[in-house]
């Protein structure tokens, strides 16, 4: 019977163990919330070169950054087990021994109060946050510590401890430790460093003073301790002896890195709308920020200021984009982002403010495209009503005929207007809808004048659109964070519309106050523009492979007269330039013009393909089957009577006559051109018969090829005295047409009708605004 009930015990007990083992796997097994989950944690947030731009606080004020065990400094948790827990290993989350012996000297001896606690009952204590100075308050805290052991691993609860013990101060966890007083990365520290660590939280209000910028004597003495404990478990570390003898730097809370303030705010706020964040997306945010650009744009921004505050600058801002993957590399959103005299704080590059005339590209880029003109196209700069809408220029005047390029670079509002009238799917607005433009109000409340400010947008609008240009008219989101991907590409402008438009923006001619440095080693592709009431001064533009936009103004929408684009924005624009092409490798990358774009000739006047009396031809970019082609009427020749000074009429036979060119100008533009000062030659009137000075075929074909010659070998010559002999002019003709195939007597009459008789050489010129028009008197 005895061996009988021993047998059934036995049973009972394996039983019960198994179901004990049950209950312990089940408990680990079941789901429990994460360690990192317990506290919040801080944000580490760090440039595209991996340096820490900002730490910031937990939500309850303290410094403490999650990291994974495997990220943590091997040296460091050794060194934490060697020093506060060598059993941690092998007991159950409390060591009896330890108790006990904290008990004794506590209690029984008097001694300094000792507590025994295990790495796994000081987590517990921190995590419940008990009062273990009682006895049932030890009591609770062996239990948690319990419980933990049973819920968690050795590994996870070791982990949380490294995240969670105090290092002075609100300094909690050796991510942030590491961080703050060491400047690197928990898993980086040296010997020295990581054995300071590890002693720091039995005494962190001691060992760790505000202010201090090396270790003190308190740590020092602690930390040497733990290295000759560490020396006998590794005694090929006694090579670093030396290394401990050396001062130990420590940087202070005050002196944490604060860079790039307003590009961190909103980093941190567009944080949460990030999808697939994790822990260690909460713990750590890598953004595309530069911050040797940052403080390059900073100083030059902060020197703009202090050089121009007597003028009544007192803020400003930029953001400084690379094209070529639509980073975020410097963004300063204000002159100071502590004074709150100019609501420093406040973030100037998604501020929605009226951008003047750098709109005004796009306007054209989008006439490009759909063939309302070409970047030599003859504009009208005059008084124009559209509708109610009557746009002025800036000055106050106007200039008349304007090519397309000077009407953009010299922001002529006019041309602006009537280009954007014509514009169809899409006009301006839906452009900007399309360009991520938010927030606007319907195209009916804007009107035409949209193209000159009338709207809102922020700098990053502004920066993402240069950008766009710089990129061929393929448009991207801008990219502040590091691990953010990039959106496909969409097509907004061609690359033939883009292309013109920036060799427009190129030909702007760079201010010659912007800064005394040398000028700029890049081309500068850059717009300036003003708000209504000089609120705004902006310049916005592309230079190597950055797009920048600068920005001066006052946040509370006060106007100064001060605030023009050309005489604020630009030199500051310019002057961050310079500072970069000094500091930073800036690659010019040479832009070449893509296909289906063709150079073609035209009259520089009309701006139109040269008929046969243009004196003077250039050339324009050409986009075949889209741009305007028709051939130039201004220039036309008038059969003049020699008697009357009149328009001859027809026959001309036998009526002495002779042939001018003469402009042919618009009655509007007559009349700007008479307000402005710029003398024209009246085309001359003969209402005695019709159509009179129209000039015939055989007078039109001899006119050409005396044109041909007399414009070919003395273009710039007040008189031909070096043509007087009838034989040479004979020469000089024939072999400029090469149609006068006729006997030599023939030859050398149409000679003195074109180049005048050897005694009355009547050879006349007259000025046009680029041109000079050579009037031959034909006998």
């Amino acid at each position: 019977m005895p061996a009988i009930r021993v047998r059934h015990d036995w049973h009972y007990w394996f039983a019960g163990a198994l179901v004990a083992f049950a209950v312990v796997a089940g408990i680990r097994l079941w789901p429990h919330a994460a360690f990192a989950d317990w506290k919040p944690s801080s944000t580490a947030v760090y440039d595209d070169h991996g340096r820490l731009l900002r730490l910031t606080l937990a939500k309850d004020d303290r410094y403490r950054l999650w990291v994974p065990l495997d990220r943590v400094s091997p040296q460091l948790v050794e060194a934490v087990l060697l020093h506060e827990d060598r059993w941690y290993r092998w007991h159950p989350g409390f060591n009896p021994y330890g108790i006990a012996r904290g008990a004794w000297v506590t209690y029984v001896r008097g001694g300094s109060p000792q507590g025994g606690s295990t790495i796994t009952m000081q987590l517990a204590r921190s995590l419940w946050q008990i009062n273990t100075r009682t006895p049932a308050g030890k009591l609770r805290q062996i239990v948690r510590a319990v419980q933990l052991e049973l819920f968690y691993s050795k590994r996870q609860i070791l982990e949380a401890y490294l995240n969670d013990v105090p290092y002075g101060r609100n300094v909690e966890g050796a991510g942030a430790a590491s961080l703050i007083y060491f400047a690197k990365s928990a898993d980086h520290l040296s010997l020295p460093e990581a054995l300071a660590l590890a002693v720091i939280p039995q005494d962190p209000a001691q060992r760790i003073r505000a202010r201090q910028t090396q270790i003190n004597t308190a740590l020092t003495t602690a930390r040497n301790r733990l290295y000759a404990r560490w020396l006998i478990r590794h005694p090929e570390d006694a090579a670093q002896r030396a290394l401990f003898g050396l001062p130990l730097a420590l940087r202070t809370l005050a002196n944490m890195p604060f860079d790039a303030p307003h590009a961190v705010n909103q980093a941190l706020a567009a944080r949460n709308a990030w999808s697939g964040e994790d822990n260690e997306d909460a713990a750590r945010l890598d953004t595309t920020i530069n911050v040797d650009m940052q403080r390059t744009v900073e100083r030059q921004i902060s020197r703009y200021v202090n050089r121009f505050g007597s003028r009544g600058v007192r803020n400003a801002a930029a953001i400084l984009v690379d094209t070529r993957d639509m980073s975020i590399k410097a963004l300063v959103g204000s002159a100071n982002f502590s004074d709150r005299s100019i609501d420093g704080q406040v973030n100037g590059t998604l501020a929605r403010r009226s951008p003047g005339s750098t709109l005004k590209p796009f306007i054209y880029a989008l006439g490009f495209d759909q063939g309302i003109l070409h970047p030599q196209t003859v504009l009208r700069d005059v008084p124009t009503a559209f509708g109610p809408y009557a746009p002025e220029n800036f000055d106050g005047h106007f200039l008349g005929p304007i090519t397309a390029t000077d009407a953009l670079n010299r922001s002529r509002n006019v041309p602006a207007v009537w280009i954007a009238a014509q514009l169809k799917n899409p006009d301006l607005y839906q452009f900007l809808q399309s360009a991520d433009v938010r927030r606007m109000a319907s195209p009916q409340h804007y009107g035409l004048s949209l193209v000159l400010g009338g709207g809102e947008v922020t700098m990053q609008n502004l920066a993402s659109l240069y950008a766009m240009l710089a990129n061929d008219g393929l448009y991207e989101p801008l990219r502040l964070r590091a691990t953010q991907p990039r959106t496909a590409p969409r097509r907004l402008l061609s690359a033939q519309a883009s292309f013109m438009t920036m060799d427009m923006l190129r030909q702007h001619s760079r201010p010659d106050d912007a800064s005394g440095a040398a000028s700029s080693r890049v081309p500068v592709y850059w717009k300036t523009g003003t708000s209504w009431s000089f609120r705004d001064a902006w310049t916005a533009g592309v230079f190597g492979q950055y797009a920048l936009v600068a920005w001066v103004g006052n946040f509370d929408n006060s106007s100064n007269a001060s605030f023009v684009g050309i005489d604020a924005a630009a030199p500051l624009f310019f002057q961050i330039i310079d500072a970069m092409q000094a500091e930073h490798p800036v690659t010019q990358g040479e832009r070449h013009a893509p296909r289906g774009l063709k150079r073609v000739q035209i009259c520089l006047a009309s701006g139109d393909l040269p008929n046969e009396w243009c004196p003077q031809k250039g050339w324009t970019w050409f986009i075949p089957g889209k741009s305007p082609i028709r051939v130039s009427t201004v220039h036309r020749p008038v059969v003049i009577d020699d008697a009357t000074g009149k328009p001859a009429c027809a026959p001309y036979a036998d009526k002495r006559t002779h042939v001018e060119v003469f402009e042919f100008w618009p009655s509007d533009l007559q009349t700007v051109f008479a307000r402005a000062g710029i003398p024209r030659r009246a085309v001359p009137q003969n209402n005695a018969c019709h159509a009179s000075g129209q000039i015939d075929g055989e007078s039109r074909a001899f006119f050409r090829h005396c044109v041909a010659a007399r414009m070919q070998y003395a273009p710039t010559e007040p008189s031909l005295r070096g043509l007087h002999s009838p034989q040479r002019q004979t020469r000089v003709l024939t072999r400029c047409t090469g149609l006068w195939t006729v006997r030599s007597s023939a030859a050398s009459r149409h000679a003195r009708r074109c180049f005048g008789s050897r005694r009355q050489p009547e050879t006349m010129w007259f000025a046009s605004s680029t041109i000079r028009v050579a009037m031959i008197r034909v006998r």
